[in-house]
């Protein structure tokens, strides 16, 4: 057992030193001018200290709580102050002097009290990050092939999470034999909860792509209005941005409906690109939305680029507009292709940034 000592003084702290080695601890002295001092702290199962300040002292060197404190002074602090400092993680308080029994009884005490908690907090979070890495396994498996053929169309999407798990999402399916769909959605917040609203997309989004009315492949605001319904009758308390494209395959057209995603689809083809700008409420806030569509031809070499706004968040260029005219004039030279234009953006393969990033891009090949 290690024990790190923090006292008023050299002679006093080495005396306690010595006394504790005679009870059969292994303590050392955690010298706070001692380049090593963090070290000691973060080796130490235990720190005896003389004041409630030195505990500041010691988070403050170690960044956080590095172990549990134990206060042996001659005074001890009244009640208040003593709550307080076991909210801090004082675990027990020893008035001096103590006899050696004493003592070494109850450092093994406040030590044994503090294991338990160690190894169930230890043990819960290894469990949680079981379940993350489950969760992470489905949500990657509920996502489409990347690339996939539609016909005429290749569609690709790389989704890189800030987190664990991601509250992007992307998916492409077709609506019977002329039609096909796409979307990409961002839910408010991150991590799990968030991850737990793109299960719902993709659940609603397979019942739709069985269970559709005909008139929603002219209107895609439709399947925004119901899906706004849905999630409001979940009452999870999250909201989605999402932006939802009907390719008609024999008339080579998207018809498209935005529900608040930002920044705007790229359209681009033929060495130019630009925005397709429209607006709409995000779904999941509003018991009242509609959605007005649009629709674009799409010639061959055409591609449509969707990007999260997490991607914003990474770009070297300052302001908002120098960045969107980096993702159109990108989206010009290196639509359809998306790892290049994932670098060219400036995001680093594999390096997390602030906030989920996400592109989806959809191209005519003939």
């Amino acid at each position: 057992m290690a024990i790190a000592v923090m006292g008023d003084d050299d002679e006093s702290t080495s005396s306690l030193i010595l006394r504790l080695g005679r009870l059969g601890f292994d303590a050392i002295h955690a010298r706070r001018e001692s380049g090593a001092f963090a070290r000691v702290l973060e080796a130490a199962d235990i720190v005896v200290c003389s004041s409630i300040e030195a505990a500041t002292v010691a988070i403050d060197a170690a960044g956080r709580l590095p172990a549990p404190f134990l206060l042996l002074a001659p005074v001890l602090p009244d009640a208040e102050e003593m709550l307080d400092a076991m909210r801090r993680g004082f675990i027990d308080m020893v008035r001096t002097p103590v006899a050696d029994t004493d003592l070494g009884a109850r450092i093994r005490a406040g030590l044994a009290r503090a294991r338990p908690n160690d190894l169930r907090i230890a043990g819960q979070l290894d469990s949680l990050q079981r379940d993350q890495r489950a969760a992470r396994y489905v949500q990657q498996r509920m996502l489409p092939p990347s690339p996939l053929a539609i016909d005429r169309y290749r569609l690709a999407h790389r989704v890189q999470p800030s987190l664990l798990l991601s509250g992007d999402f992307v998916d492409y399916f077709r609506m019977g034999d002329r039609h096909f769909a796409f979307y990409i959605a961002d839910v408010s917040g991150h991590g799990a909860s968030s991850a737990i609203i793109t299960v719902i997309l993709k659940t609603f989004f397979r019942r739709l792509r069985h269970d559709y009315r005909r008139r929603m492949l002219k209107n895609p605001g439709d399947i925004l209005t119901l899906l706004n319904r849905e999630l409001l009758d979940q009452g999870l308390g999250k909201h989605v941005v999402i932006f939802v494209g009907i390719v008609d395959l024999a008339a080579d057209a998207v018809t498209y409906a935005n529900a608040g995603h930002f920044p705007h689809v790229i359209h681009a083809g033929g060495g130019k690109a630009e925005f397709l700008e429209s607006s709409g409420r995000p779904v999941g806030l509003f018991d009242e939305v509609s959605y007005d569509a649009a629709r674009v031809a799409l010639a061959s070499g055409d591609s449509l680029v969707a990007l999260s706004d997490g991607v914003l968040e990474v770009m070297r260029e300052e302001g908002l507009p120098a960045k969107e005219q980096r993702l159109v004039d990108s989206a010009a030279v290196h639509a359809p292709h998306l790892n290049a234009l994932w670098t060219d953006i400036g995001i680093t393969d594999g390096t997390p940034g602030p906030d989920d990033m996400t592109c989806l891009v959809v191209s005519r090949v003939a």
